[in-house]
Parts: structure tokens; sequence; C-alpha cells
């Protein structure tokens, strides 16, 4: 039986291993130009800039700059282990636009709605709860968007202003810009707050897709290199699993206890992101790569509990797991959280 001193360096060696592998996932994921190979760092790209359309998965600020009363994001424990303070960032460290910044060798990105920023290292459009679809078209269907009413088009518009005003977009060439995370909103207003079905939200989904596309489009701007991020397997997420938990076990849920209606959703969501054909053919210069972050959940999830079984650790529901920086709460679908 390994003794406490073995046990703590191996974990610690997991972890330290983790990092590593993240990183370097993360880095070659984005390294995808001719002059920037797969075998090198993010940072050997050379961007000198990031343009951030999203929702609350990329907000470093714009929300509460809207909502002057606060957000559930600007009080603690949000923002308490690396700022030490909450910063209006869904998370209580950093996100991910905020760690593609520290590889790619850029400052944090400042948020658009913030006056007198600097904007030299790109900007950030994103916003927390904003939806892919006009909040007015929303609406007409019966859907209400309590978050902010800043949806893609509006930031879209923000992103045209901020080019004209400014001159950017004549040098964009070494620009990466990424075209979400964008329409969970839309989808967990429907399902979590409407009431509305798996088939019924199936009938405006085109109208998501559809958007989110037509975004991608800023490369009219001069836009070089484009990520497009798909959702992730919402079915697997605890907020999903506790709203819509069923004794149903066969029918409902799959193998690792994760709802398999949701999760098909996701991937139907997903399906036509990741194809770009017309627009790459029209645009042979422009780099436009779909981000699976539906398989990177599923993969960082299968990792983590196989690096568990590797040692003796406490399986404790609602415990912390303390990697990169930052506490996330992991909680596997099978209702198990990993303390390390």
């Amino acid at each position: 039986m390994l003794s406490q001193s073995s046990k703590l360096n191996q974990m610690a060696k997991i972890k330290e291993d983790f990092q590593i592998i993240f990183f370097i996932s993360i880095s070659l994921f984005l390294v995808f130009s001719s002059s920037c190979d797969a075998h090198q760092f993010l940072r050997m790209c050379q961007f000198d800039s990031i343009y951030q359309l999203g929702d609350s998965l990329a907000d470093t600020g714009n929300r509460i700059i809207e909502n002057s009363l606060g957000t559930a994001c600007s009080k603690f424990p949000y923002g308490e282990t690396f700022f030490n303070h909450p910063t209006d960032r869904c998370s209580n460290g950093l996100l991910m636009i905020d760690y593609l910044a520290l590889e790619a060798g850029l400052p944090f990105l400042n948020t658009y709605l913030k006056n007198d920023s600097d904007f030299s290292n790109g900007v950030n459009f994103a916003v927390g709860g904003a939806t892919a679809l006009p909040t007015s078209i929303l609406a007409a269907i019966g859907l209400f968007s309590p978050s902010s009413n800043s949806s893609l088009d509006v930031q879209l518009d923000w992103m045209s202003s901020f080019f004209n005003t400014t001159g950017h977009a004549q040098m964009l060439k070494d620009a990466l810009f990424l075209v979400g995370e964008i329409g969970g909103n839309d989808f967990y207003n429907a399902f979590l707050r409407a009431n509305k079905t798996i088939e019924e939200a199936k009938t405006f989904l085109p109208d998501v897709i559809q958007v989110i596309s037509d975004a991608v489009r800023v490369i009219k701007y001069g836009a070089r290199r484009v990520v497009v991020p798909g959702n992730f397997p919402i079915g697997s997420l605890p907020v999903y699993r506790t709203a819509f938990k069923t004794n149903n076990s066969t029918s409902a849920y799959d193998e690792f206890n994760c709802l398999k209606d949701f999760n098909d959703f996701a991937e139907y969501f997903n399906e036509p992101a990741t194809c770009h054909n017309e627009l790459r053919n029209e645009n042979p210069d422009t780099v436009i790569v779909y981000a699976n972050y539906y398989n990177a959940f599923q993969w960082l999830s299968v990792m983590l509990f196989f690096w568990a079984s590797l040692f003796t650790c406490s399986l404790v529901i609602g415990e912390k797991i303390r990697i990169h920086r930052f506490d996330v709460t992991y909680q596997i679908c099978l209702g198990e959280s990993l303390t390390l």
C-alpha cells in the first residue's frame, strides 16, 4: 500500500500531467495555419489580437456593465481563486478565453462596454446570458431572455461599429476570431424556463444554426482565422440532469447515466457547425475551424475519471477538484465528485 507521501507525490504528478496535456491539446487544436504547424504551441502562431463573441462562457465583464444592479456572477464565490474578487466571470477563476489569451502571450481581453479600454490586443464582445437569436424573435415563439438583450446580432453590430470607428479591420491578418460558444442559452430558456419539449425546440433550431453560420462572415472584416465552437453535451450537465430526472432509467439514460435525448439534441445542434465548405471555398485564404466542445467535454470527463482510478482518492458528492489554478466541481454523470 502506498504511503501518504507517495500518494501526494503521485497526485501532484497526475495534476501536473493534466495541466501539460490540457494546454498542449488546446494549443495544438488552435495551431492550424501553414505558418504554425501542429507541433508548435499557440504562442508560436503569433496572434496579435483576439476577438470574442459569445455568452457567459466567455464574458469577462460586459454583463455587469449592462446590469448595474449586479448579477449572480458579480458576487462571491465567483472570482475568489484568481482575482480574489468577483469580476463577473461566471467562474471562480479564469475562463477559456483567459487561458487562450495567456497561451497566445496576450493580456486578458478588455470588454467592449468598458469605456476607455485598451483594445490593441482585441475585444471581448461576449455577454453573459446572451442568445444566438434576437430577443424579439425568441419572444415571438414564447421564449424570453431575462439575463441579457445583447444577442449575437447586437454583438455583431458592436463589432461593426468598433472596426468602422477604429480602423482595426485593416490589421486583422494575425487576429483570432471566436464565434461563440453561443446558442446554449436559447435552449436553456426553452427547456428550463418555458418547458419546451425537444421536438418543439427542433422547430427553431435551424434559425439558431443559421444566425451562427451568418456570424462566421466576420471574415468580411478581414478575419483570416476563425474558430466556431459547438455546444456541450447538455444531457451531462447537472442542471439538466436535476431538472429532468426520471425513474425511467432504461430509455432516458445512457451507460454513463447522462440524459440521452438531450445529448442527442446537442449533437444534432452541433452537426451543421462542422461544415463551412461554402465559406471556405469563397475565402481560400481564411481558415475556419470547428471547435468540438462536445467531444472535449467527454474526453476530459473520461481522462479525469481514468486518472482518479490510478490512486486512492476521495469520491465525495459536492467536493472540489483543484486543477490548473482554479477550482471546479467535477461531477461525473454517475453523480460522484472527485477530490484531488
